[in-house]
Order: structure tokens, then sequence, then C-alpha cells
């Protein structure tokens, strides 16, 4: 189908901005920030409201890393989703995906941990891995206290960060430091062979480009060529896809990583993993980000919403 009306005035609002590519990674994110500022310029009241927010900051191998907890307005213990956000490992922050989390919060009736890991290139692969890892397993050593249920805890994330959430859930299957009950991965990035029939059909001219991609694996890997076939980065290269929690897997048609997200979502399947596959059709990568402008975005963070709902078991 053709794209749909939001999706393309969208992208003409956009005409005549810089490629990404174009930009050193310092610029690019201040471009992203103007480009949300909207959001982020909203005063307290005008956000949506959840039971609390709060800042912390936890100790990984590399560092600090800040994460945001957000609480329902209910009382726990609470089932929590471990967020990642996107940004092709570059881009990105607390404060971009600050209305993601809290739409899920406040439509899931669930906490949600949001992970401000280490960006690119100041932070090369495998940092952002060790990072995103380090923050679940915190969660979870820390649930009781935080008013968190550790045995209903789900990570999830967009693109890179599903990449991240992704990665993370093959690594606490194979650690068995903590227990993953469910994930959410929002077209992820699961092949950086960057060689699908979608990558070369959506190349360009659909928001995310294949010359944008590259511009993120360059900044974000030590060498694209060696660790393109590293499963922590192409997750998608995993050998045993079995015992893996159940998933809800999203993805957009007009999206170069359309093909890998839903093949690892196939790999599931063909493991005997519980998956629910839902293509937006008439969309574009990164569709969720730009909810405020695109109303399939709502749809998706309410379909997120309902998934961990009925999987935890909890009333909206």
């Amino acid at each position: 189908m053709p794209l749909d009306h939001q999706t393309q005035a969208f992208l003409e609002k956009l005409k005549g901005q810089p490629p990404i590519e174009s930009l050193p990674p310092a610029i690019a994110r201040e471009l992203q920030r103007q480009m949300g500022m909207q959001t982020e310029l909203l005063s307290a009241k005008e956000k949506i409201q959840v039971g609390a927010v709060s800042d912390l900051t936890i100790q990984g191998a590399h560092g600090e890393v800040p994460i945001r907890i957000y609480t329902p307005a209910i009382e726990g213990p609470h089932p929590v989703l471990v967020y990642y956000h996107g940004g092709g490992w570059v881009l990105g922050d607390l404060d971009r995906f600050d209305d993601i989390c809290r739409r899920l919060t406040k439509s899931s009736n669930c906490a949600v941990v949001s992970v401000d890991y280490p960006l690119s290139p100041e932070n090369k692969f495998p940092t952002a891995v060790e990072a995103a890892y380090t923050a679940a397993q915190w969660v979870f050593d820390n649930a009781e206290q935080l008013q968190l249920d550790p045995n209903r805890l789900a990570v999830g994330g967009d693109s890179s960060g599903g990449n991240l959430a992704a990665v993370v859930t093959h690594l606490a299957k194979e650690r068995k430091t903590l227990k993953i009950a469910y994930q959410v991965l929002i077209y992820p990035v699961t092949d950086a062979s960057m060689q699908t029939a979608t990558y070369r059909e959506f190349a360009e001219g659909y928001f995310l480009t294949r010359d944008q991609m590259t511009w993120f694996f360059d900044n974000y890997l030590n060498s694209h060529e060696e660790e393109a076939t590293n499963p922590w980065v192409s997750p998608l290269l995993f050998t045993d896809f079995t015992g893996l929690p159940p998933a809800l897997v999203i993805t957009a048609e007009f999206d170069p990583l359309r093909e890998e997200s839903e093949a690892y979502a196939e790999r599931m399947k063909e493991a005997g993993v519980p998956v629910v596959l839902h293509r937006y059709e008439g969309t574009i990568h990164p569709f969720v980000s730009f909810a405020d402008e695109i109303d399939k975005g709502i749809e998706a963070i309410e379909e997120v919403a309902d998934s961990l709902c009925t999987f935890f078991g909890v009333n909206r």
C-alpha cells in the first residue's frame, strides 16, 4: 500500500534538512534534539502523568549508566519493562524518549526503566551491549526495594535499542544471572550485513536510509567488516533460539530493516518461541518515535502496553 497521509506529510516536512550521515555525531544529536524539542519543552503538568519518575545512576563496567524509572500510579510490586532507546547507538537520550516511556507506563500500569546506555563513537562496541546487560541485571537484583516484580521483567527497545534488547535476552539465557520473561522488539536491527531486499527497495526516501545505517555502523563498530558477523551485533546470527521468552515484534512496511526484523521473528517462531509479529503498513522507521505526528505510533505504543498487560496479568 502507499504511504499513509500522516507519514507522507511528516516526510515532506523534513525535506531540505541535511542528511544525518553528512554530520558529525554531536551535530546530528543536536538536530535530533531540535526535532523532538516540542515534546521536551512540555511543562511537568503538560506531560503524560504517571505515579512517579526518578532519575538514578548505576555503575557499569565502563562507567556510570543513567537510568530513569517510571512508576505507575497503583500499588506495587509492578511488572517492569527495561527499555533501550533507538538512535543507531549514536543518537538518543532519556529526554528524547521520555514521552514513549510515559505513554507505556500510563497505558500498561507496568513500570518502565529507560536506559541511557553509552553512545558511539565515543563508546565503541561492545560498550553499549555491556551497559544494557548491566542495567537489566541491576533492575533484576534491586527489584524488591524498587517495588518491582523480578518474576515479571521484560526487556524491549526500538531500532538499535531493539537490537540491544534482543542481544541482552540471549545473554540472559546463556549466563543465567537474571530471568527475562518477555521481550518487545520494535523494528530491531538484527543483521549488520545490509544485504536484504528491503535495504535495496527502501535505500532512500523513507527517513532511514542505507547510507544512514552505514554511518551508524561505522560509528558504532570498531570494524564493520570484522564485527558484522558477531551475534552481539547481528543477533539473527545466534545459533540457538530455543528457550527465549515470548516476544512482540513490530515492523514498518517502508523500512530498510523490515526484512531482517521479520526474519528474526521467524527464527524465534521456528525455535518454538511464542511470537506476535505485527507489520504496520503504510509507514516508516521510526514511526513510534513520532507518535505525536503519526497516529500509527500511538497504536503501536498501545499494542505494546496491551501485550504487557495481557502477558503479566495487569488490569488497565
